[in-house]
């Protein structure tokens, strides 16, 4: 690989990310959920921040912006929608790219969660940075956008390679599992279920996942085979209900 993932545990349930461009040294963080957290992690890793990368407008992804862009002077990037919380450097959009030192990073649009919900594509190290959209066994809750939009959105996350390392911002995925498991059974869910207690258990993260086992097992991505006989939007809307209503 040519960039280093550093990933740390922060609020109640977030993760932070730093990544850095190992030709270059320059980094950025995925979304800024805890601003005193991430500008410690810097410092113990003597990295220089060159760039913020908003994937939604949440407070918990990026109301930590102004706090870190004053202390480092990185520049802010992200969606159009970023700008209902707090200013943004570079708007970006599905299609985009933006460059951190020599790594390439694609802008895939990702909305559902939030209206302009973006994700960072590194097609050349197979990493995905995802915000809220897809979850280890989940994925974000419709706030502002549609079944068809979200679904539209995970195909296209779907549709990356399957060894591709997927960061998503939270550790949902023990909640996840349980849900998974009332609405889909079979056999590799089942054991990776069972995995993923055991992990739990032990303090273990689950986060990073990759895009082979979220299609393998996640029930919003398997929601065609588990509604079979609906339209594949409607399918994951019938999925997504039952999670909304879910009270295991």
């Amino acid at each position: 690989m040519s960039v280093t993932v550093h990933q740390f545990p922060c609020l109640s349930d977030n993760y932070g990310f730093l990544v850095r461009d190992d030709a270059t040294g320059l980094a950025a963080c995925i979304d800024t959920p805890d601003a005193p957290a991430i500008l410690a992690e810097l410092a113990k890793l003597g990295w220089k921040l060159d760039l913020i990368l908003n994937t939604h407008w949440h407070p918990d992804h990026a109301g930590g912006n102004a706090a870190i862009k004053a202390a480092t002077g990185a520049t802010v990037v992200g969606p159009a929608e970023v700008e209902r919380l707090t200013p943004v450097d570079r708007q970006v959009a599905g299609g985009d790219t933006v460059q951190l030192g020599e790594t390439r990073f694609a802008v895939i649009e990702s909305g559902g969660h939030t209206l302009g919900h973006i994700a960072f594509h590194d097609a050349a190290d197979k990493v995905a940075f995802v915000g809220d959209t897809l979850f280890t066994l989940g994925c974000g809750r419709l706030f502002e956008g549609t079944p068809a939009q979200m679904w539209d959105s995970l195909a296209r996350l779907a549709a990356l390679p399957d060894d591709t390392a997927v960061y998503c911002a939270h550790e949902y995925t023990a909640s996840n599992a349980r849900f998974a498991l009332s609405v889909d059974t079979s056999p590799e869910l089942k054991a990776r279920a069972e995995a993923i207690f055991a992990a739990r258990e032990r303090g273990e993260w689950t986060v990073p996942t990759t895009i082979g086992l979220e299609k393998a097992t996640n029930p919003f991505l398997r929601a065609p085979l588990l509604r079979p006989g609906m339209a594949p939007h409607e399918a994951f809307g019938a999925v997504r209900a039952a999670k909304d209503a879910f009270k295991g």
